[in-house]
C-alpha cells in the first residue's frame, strides 16, 4: 500500500484580489483620518492657549479699543403716562421723568498716530499700541428741535455734559485734554457712551452757549490698546486720519477708508463718513447700541448686525503677516491628499511591482504622515511656519523613504516614494501661499493623479486573484 505523504509546507493561500486590496487600503486610509482629526483639535487647542496667553500679556495695558464721540448730553423733563389698577379700576397717571438728549456734532475731525510695539512672553507675542486721538467737533442745536419731541424749555442746559466713549478705560493716559470755546475743562471718570458700553469719561460744559449758538470743542485723548482700534462714527460728517509705522494693516467694519497708502514704512488711511451713510439722526433720545470690536479675520461678506440697525463702525486691524495656527489648520486639511497619494503609490508597487505590503505597514506609514503635522505645529511655534514646514517635511520624507527601502526591498523604489512626497509637500506649500487659486490647483493635482492611476491600472483585472509562487 502506497503511503500518501502530506506537504509539510501546507497549501498555498491565495492572495487577495486587487479589488480587495484596494478596499483594504481604503479602510486603512479611513483609520488614519482619526489621528489626523486629533491633530486638528490639537491645533485648535494651541490656538486657544495662544489667545489666552496674549490676553495675559496685555492685561492692564488696554484691550481692542473702541472710541466714540464726543457727544453733548442734555437732561430734559418728559411726561410719561401710565395706567395702573386701583381698587378694580384703571387709573391713568402722568409722571415727570428726567431723560437724556444726545446731540451729535455737525463735524468731527479725528487724527490718530498709532505707535506700535510687539510684546512677547515665551513663544507668544501680541501687537500693542499707544495713540493720541486728537481732533475737533462742532455742535449746534437744530432749529426744528420740536420735531424730535423735545422743546427747549424742557431742557436743563445747566447740567450739560460733553461725553467721550472708550471701551477699555484702563488704557487711558493721564495727559488728556479737552478745550471748549477756549476754556480747558476738568475731566470726570465714567458716564461714557452706549457705543462703548457706557465706558469712558465726561466733562461739564456751559449748555447755555449751545442754547444760543455753537460749541467748538478741541480734544487730545491719549490711550493704549492692542491689535485693533475702532471708531463708532456719529456726526454730520466724520473725518478720520489714521497712520502708523506698522506695515501690515487690515481694514474692517462697516466702512472702508476713502484713501490709503501702505508700504514697508507703515500706512496712512483717511475715512470720510457722512450722516446719510450712517442713517442716523444727529439728535437722539436713546443711547446707541454697543460696538463689539471686530477684527478683519472675523468679518464676513454679510454682517446681519449692521443690516438690522446695529451701530456702524470703522476698524483698523494691526495683523501679524503670518497666522501660523491658520496656516497649520489649512495644511492639516490637505492631510487627506498626502495620505491618499502615498497609499496609492504603495498600492501600485503591490499590484504592479510585485511587492507584498501588509496592512500594518500601511498603518505605520500613515502614522508617520500624520506626525508631520504635529512636528509642523511644534516647530512653527518656535521658528515660524516656513522653516517649520521645511524641517517637518525633511524629517517625514527621510523617515518614510528609509522605511520604504526595507518594505519595497529596493532603494530605487523607495526614492520614487521619497521624490513623490517631496513634490507633494512642495505643491501643498504653494497651495498654502496662493489662497485665491488653491482650490483650482488642488483640483487639477487630484485630476492628474487620478488620470495617472487609471492609466497605469487600465489593464489590471481587479477581480482576479494574484497567486505568487514561493521560491
Amino acid at each position: 500500500m502506497t503511503e500518501i505523504q502530506e506537504d509539510p509546507t501546507g497549501p498555498v493561500k491565495p492572495e487577495r484580489s486587487p479589488g480587495a486590496k484596494f478596499l483594504m487600503v481604503l479602510l486603512m486610509g479611513f483609520i488614519i483620518t482619526i489621528p489626523l482629526f486629533t491633530v486638528w483639535l490639537l491645533n485648535y487647542d494651541r490656538q486657544s492657549q495662544s489667545e489666552t496667553a496674549q490676553q495675559s500679556i496685555v492685561s492692564g495695558w488696554g484691550g481692542k479699543q473702541v472710541f466714540a464721540g464726543p457727544k453733548i448730553v442734555l437732561p430734559y423733563q418728559a411726561k410719561v403716562t401710565e395706567s395702573v389698577e386701583e381698587n378694580g379700576k384703571t387709573v391713568t397717571r402722568t409722571n415727570i421723568v428726567t431723560r437724556e438728549l444726545f446731540v451729535a456734532p455737525e463735524l468731527v475731525k479725528l487724527n490718530s498716530q498709532l505707535n506700535t510695539e510687539t510684546k512677547k512672553r515665551a513663544i507668544y507675542e501680541v501687537i500693542v499700541y499707544d495713540t493720541a486721538m486728537t481732533g475737533s467737533a462742532t455742535f449746534r442745536l437744530p432749529d426744528d428741535l420740536d420735531r424730535y419731541g423735545v422743546t427747549r424749555d424742557q431742557i436743563d442746559f445747566s447740567r450739560a455734559e460733553l461725553r467721550f466713549g472708550l471701551s477699555d478705560a484702563r488704557g487711558l493716559a493721564g495727559d488728556n485734554k479737552v478745550v471748549v470755546n477756549g476754556e480747558t475743562l476738568e475731566l470726570q471718570p465714567g458716564k461714557g457712551l452706549g457705543e462703548t458700553g457706557n465706558s469712558g469719561f465726561f466733562a461739564f460744559v456751559d449748555g447755555e452757549t449751545l442754547a444760543t449758538g455753537a460749541i467748538e470743542a478741541e480734544f487730545n485723548v491719549r490711550f493704549k490698546g492692542n491689535q485693533s482700534v475702532t471708531i463708532a462714527p456719529h456726526a454730520g460728517q466724520t473725518e478720520w486720519t489714521v497712520q502708523s509705522e506698522w506695515p501690515h494693516p487690515s481694514f474692517a467694519g462697516s466702512f472702508l477708508p476713502e484713501s490709503r497708502t501702505i508700504d514697508d514704512d507703515g500706512f496712512k488711511a483717511k475715512y470720510v463718513i457722512t450722516n446719510l451713510a450712517l442713517g442716523t439722526s444727529l439728535i437722539s433720545t436713546e443711547g446707541a447700541q454697543q460696538v463689539q470690536p471686530m477684527r478683519a479675520k472675523d468679518m464676513t461678506y454679510y454682517d446681519p448686525a449692521y443690516s438690522n440697525g446695529g451701530t456702524a463702525s470703522a476698524t483698523v486691524d494691526l495683523i501679524q503677516p503670518v497666522d501660523l495656527y491658520g496656516q497649520v489648520d489649512r495644511a492639516t486639511k490637505y492631510g487627506f491628499l498626502i495620505i491618499g497619494f502615498t497609499f496609492v503609490a504603495l498600492l501600485l508597487f503591490d499590484l504592479i511591482g510585485g511587492v507584498k505590503i501588509s496592512s500594518v505597514q500601511y498603518i505605520l506609514v500613515g502614522v508617520a504622515l500624520v506626525l508631520f503635522f504635529v512636528l509642523l505645529l511644534a516647530f512653527a511655534e518656535i521658528v515660524g511656519f516656513a522653516l517649520a514646514y521645511v524641517m517637518a517635511s525633511l524629517a517625514t520624507i527621510g523617515l518614510i523613504t528609509a522605511y520604504s527601502a526595507s518594505v519595497l526591498s529596493s532603494w530605487r523604489r523607495a526614492s520614487i516614494v521619497g521624490g513623490m512626497l517631496a513634490a507633494l509637500y512642495g505643491a501643498i506649500y504653494i497651495l498654502l501661499s496662493l489662497e485665491a487659486y488653491s482650490l483650482l490647483i488642488g483640483s487639477l493635482l487630484i485630476f492628474l493623479a487620478l488620470a495617472g492611476v487609471m492609466f497605469v491600472t487600465r489593464r489590471l483585472d481587479w477581480s482576479s486573484s494574484l497567486n505568487r509562487a514561493k521560491a
